[in-house]
């Protein structure tokens, strides 16, 4: 048990260092477009499945509620918390349009949409993105292993070069509170 525990550990470590010398610029950008979408009345739009799912409303709450300060609150929201909506869209036009419904009907040209995807082959995320990028709103992929489809689709994406799913969703939500953190020193 102990082995394993320090595998684990040595494992997160070296993804995140890695991560360190090549992505900070990538992190840098993806804060730089939240920033400027809510500096201009828009909103962050976070999407994705099972553990995804829960970092996107992490995400959310850290904006609209207060990552270190008391501030404004700051808009944004997960596609992942309206039971109704989801059951109602895969009940009648399958799960692929979940999110891509949601964003038709919710997005505006300042908002950003934040797709994540461990795999970046989700394809409901893919579609979400696609409509976000048919509707002109800027688009921001978080994803692992080689990116998938969904990597290739973003205007910026962030790409962890693991292909174990713990792995990449600790990096996924470590950039989100990186990326929260220098969104309140910005704005507030």
């Amino acid at each position: 048990m102990r082995d394993k525990i320090k595998d684990s550990l040595l494992e997160s470590i070296q993804v995140k260092e890695d991560l360190l010398h090549t992505s900070v610029t990538v992190i840098m950008d993806i804060a730089d477009t939240v920033i400027e979408c809510l500096k201009k009345g828009g909103k962050v739009i976070f999407f994705g499945n099972g553990g995804s799912a829960s970092d996107s409303q992490h995400l959310a709450a850290e904006l609209v509620g207060r990552f270190k300060k008391d501030r404004k609150a700051l808009p944004a929201i997960a596609l992942t918390t309206n039971t109704s909506i989801l059951t109602a869209l895969a009940n009648d036009y399958g799960y692929d349009v979940v999110f891509a419904k949601q964003i038709e009907a919710l997005g505006a040209v300042n908002d950003v949409a934040v797709g994540i995807s461990t795999s970046g082959k989700a394809k409901n995320v893919i579609q979400g993105i696609k409509q976000a990028k048919k509707m002109g709103i800027k688009t921001i992929v978080f994803a692992g292993g080689d990116g998938g489809e969904l990597s290739k689709l973003a205007d910026t994406a962030l790409v962890v070069s693991s292909c174990n799913t713990a792995r990449v969703q600790e990096v996924h939500i470590t950039v989100g509170h990186i990326v929260c953190e220098l969104t309140e020193q910005a704005l507030c």
